[in-house]
Parts: structure tokens; sequence; C-alpha cells
């Protein structure tokens, strides 16, 4: 009789769990505690527009790389997938000037030279080491501790150049780095993106990853790009069970055996696998004391290891907005909580017309939230949150005009959400919609999908290795599989 592996969770990990486990000849089922698959890579309608919730970009889309083959094997992409055509990262303005990150590198040479001739030194080093840190890969055909020397030596000779971006910028973070730069539109531009504490070297792979053409956006979205994965899953023969929460996973004799859903209905597993937020996990699911300690240390110190959410409002736009990029600027303060802001982005979704009627378009405005924004929103009563959102929303408003003067009566607000929704639809830690951030001087945080003391139960989840995101998301779940199959002697490789 084949094994059966119980899934909780139907988010991208998930998901892509349960697709592995059917090809290592598996039973498999995922239990979801919402009403549709996909998780945080999500989307949705309103007043006849549609949202998308998650992919600025999607890591792995360079046919033939051993990421895009795990994007392939789960349903998200094929040789067929239409991509967005943008040829912009995005653009920064302040004080009457703006600068931009185009996917040509050499139009962006030309260009930030152009705007900002003092930094023309400082603008040729940082594009040599953009096309060092193409060669950056994320590791996805079996886990780095399941890796042999000959393993190290293959990845080493893929990545050649890194350790030279690794060298230059990798004791830096991107505040230290927009400092190199004498040029205020050049510091913004460094500095815009990522959060100023933030690595260096992570700002310059984010950005190589659309130079080297393996960032690219599906259209249709995050949504249809879940729907199509939770597709997969049920006609290879899984069974999907949404609107079933799972209260605990039940561990007897130091061994998963199975979940407790929400009615009190047991669920009997040979192996479980836990693609939700780990601190859901560990505290509700299983005791918090199971916690592998490297994760424990991130989740304790908040300064080391930051988070990142969003205070996010989407409009509707009576016309073609002409960004069709992200473009961050000056605004008038903005305080939330006891934080203040004065930049601020927005986003149009031009490129994508499934998204809006013929003639218009959606536009999205971000205000990055921390830690402590996060304990704000939380510390608000459900009249005191709504009327902050409202606020807060009609203030973004006043500012996007500003900024952008032709919309003025063009603009039509359509949803706003904070860091709580992540928290509340996804169990989401402090709202974030991406894993533990590394700052300067701190290990990356990673963590084997395994519990010490539990036997059969493994972990998934843009958690178990930073910066987290849909590409850790969705090999981890092709890693859980591969831990269980090595548990059991089998071939780890013949997921493949």
């Amino acid at each position: 009789m084949d094994k059966r592996i119980v899934i909780v969770g139907a988010g991208i990990a998930g998901l892509s769990a349960g697709i592995y486990a059917i090809k290592a000849g598996y039973k498999a089922e995922i239990y979801e505690k919402n009403s549709i698959a996909g998780g945080e890579c999500m989307g949705w309608n309103r007043k006849g527009y549609h949202i998308d919730n998650c992919i600025h970009w999607l890591t792995g889309t360079n046919p033939g790389t051993d990421l895009w083959k795990v994007w392939k094997t789960v349903g998200a992409i094929d040789e067929n997938t239409e991509y967005a055509d943008t040829d912009k990262f995005y653009s920064s303005r302040i004080g009457g000037k703006e600068a931009s990150l185009y996917n040509d590198l050499q139009k962006t040479e030309e260009e930030l030279i152009r705007v900002a001739p003092e930094d023309e030194a400082e603008i040729r080093k940082f594009i040599q080491y953009v096309r060092y840190a193409e060669s950056c890969v994320i590791p996805s055909r079996k886990p780095m501790d399941m890796m042999g020397i000959k393993d190290y030596i293959e990845m080493g000779k893929s990545m050649a150049d890194m350790p030279k971006v690794m060298k230059e910028y990798g004791k830096i973070n991107c505040g230290e780095l927009a400092a190199r730069f004498k040029s205020p539109v050049m510091r913004k531009l460094m500095s815009d993106y990522l959060p100023a504490d933030y690595t260096a070297y992570s700002f310059l792979v984010s950005y190589a990853t659309m130079t080297s053409g393996n960032g690219k956006i599906p259209l249709k979205g995050s949504l249809a790009m879940s729907l199509r994965i939770a597709n997969k899953f049920k006609e290879m023969g899984g069974v999907l069970h949404l609107n079933t929460p799972v209260k605990k996973i039940v561990i007897q004799d130091g061994a998963a055996t199975g979940i407790e859903l929400g009615n009190g209905k047991l669920v009997r597993a040979d192996k479980v696998i836990s693609a939700v937020d780990t601190n859901f996990l560990f505290g509700k699911l299983i005791d918090r004391s199971y916690m592998p300690k490297p994760l424990d240390r991130a989740y304790a110190d908040r300064r080391a290891y930051p988070v990142t959410s969003g205070f996010q409002v989407a409009y509707a736009i009576d016309s073609d907005f002409s960004g069709e990029d992200t473009i961050f600027f000056e605004c008038k303060p903005l305080r939330i909580g006891s934080n203040e802001f004065t930049r601020m982005s927005v986003k149009s979704y031009t490129y994508d017309k499934s998204f809006a009627p013929e003639g218009k378009t959606v536009l999205q405005a971000n205000v990055v939230q921390s830690d402590s924004d996060y304990e704000y929103w939380e510390s608000l009563s459900e009249e005191e949150y709504d009327a902050a959102k409202e606020a807060l929303a009609a203030e973004l408003t006043k500012r996007i005009i500003a900024e952008f003067p032709e919309l003025e009566g063009r603009i039509e607000l359509l949803d706003c959400w904070t860091p709580l929704t992540y928290n509340r639809y996804c169990n989401a830690y402090h709202g974030s919609y991406m894993g533990f951030v590394t700052t300067v001087g701190n290990k990356q945080m990673r963590f084997k999908g395994v519990v010490k003391g539990v036997d059969n139960l493994y972990i998934a989840g843009q958690w178990v290795m930073s910066p987290g995101g849909l590409p850790i998301a969705v090999i981890s779940g092709k890693f859980a599989v591969q831990r269980i199959l090595k548990k059991e002697k089998k071939d780890i490789m013949s997921l493949d």
C-alpha cells in the first residue's frame, strides 16, 4: 500500500510538496484553512479589476536552469508561458531628477552617467558587479546539507563570479552602498528598493535576476499561477481540502502520526509535512520547545533578522498610466504609529491587460512596514483599525495626486490592506511576505527542514532559508520530499 503524506498548508510550498510526494510514489493530501489555494501568492477582484498581491518578478524563468525545471514540474510555467513586456526594474525620483534601473545594463549605465556624471566611476563599478551577480542561482537540485564535494564544485563553477560580489558588497548595507554616491538621486536609487540596513549584495542579486532574464513576470498574475499549480496537484491524484483548518499535528512516542482538524477529526498519516509559517507551526501546531535553534535565534533578535511587510493600496485608473513600472518618490511626511515616512512607491500594472477593463489600469501604492509597524496595527481595536486604514489610504491618495497631477479625477480606491491582513489570512509572522532578511555581520538564517525529537515530521516553506519568497517556497516542497526519500533509503534524485 502506498504511504500517505499529509501536508498542512496549500501555499506554494505545500502544493510543491504535494506534487513531488506523488511523483515519489506517495499518496498526498493537503489541508488548507482558506477557501482557495496559493497562500501569499494570491490576487483578488474588486469592482471589475484584479489586484495582484505577490509576483513582482518570478526568479527562475530562464529555461534549462534547475529552478526553472522545478517551476515546470509543479505546473507554474513552461516553454509556452507568456511574460510581461517590461524593460525596467524600478525608478527613483528626488529633487526634480529621476534615475532608472533597466533590464538592459548598458542602457542603465548610460542613463545613470548622464543623470549623475559626478558618480561615473562608482556607477561603472556597480554595473560591473551586477554582471558578476548574474551568476548567482538558488541551488534547486537538492538541499545543501545533502550535497557532496562534486555538487559544491559544480556550484562553485556556475557561480564563479559571486565571490567578487561578496568581497566588494558583502560587508556593507544598502545605506552604506548609497553613501558611496554623491548624487542625491543615485543615493535614493541605491536605497529605495530595500531598507537601508539590508545587505547590499542582496540588492545587487535582485537586480541581476532581472538583467539576466531570470526574473520575468508571468502574465495573468499570482493567483492564476497558484491555481495552475493546484490543478496540477489534483490532476496527478492529489486531494486538496479547502476551508479545513488544522488544530494541531499529532505527536505520539516521538513521531508525527497525523493531524487533528479544527473540528476535532483525526487524520492519520505516515508522514506529515508542515508548509505553514514557522511561527504558527511552533507554538500552535506543535510545542514551541521543538523550534530549531537557528530559527529561535532569528525570532528572538528582531534587529539582526528583520522582516518586511507593507501598507498597500490598490486603485483603478481611468486611463493607461504611462509609468508601467515601480516608481519611488518623495512625499509629504506620513505617520504610521510611531514611525514617519517621507518616501513611498507606486506600481502600474498596465503591462497586464487582464487586470483591468480596456483603456484602464490598476495602480498599487506601497509604504514598507517593519516589526514595529506591525505592532502598531495589532494594538488597535477593530474600530480604530478600520478608521486608521481608511485615513491612511486617503493620505496616500493625496500624495499620489501631488506627484502625478494628471491622475486628478481619474483615480478610484479599490482596496487597502496592512501587515495584519497577511497575518489573518496566512498566519504570516508580523505580516511578512518574505522570510528573515540577513543584515550585515549576521549569518543567513537556514535550518534543515526537520524537527529534532520528532520523527516523520518535515518542514517546507519560505522560512527554512533566507531571504524566503517564492523560489525558496517551491524548492522547499521538493526538498521536504527528498528528505523523506533519504530517510527511507530511496533515490532522492528520482524526482528530476
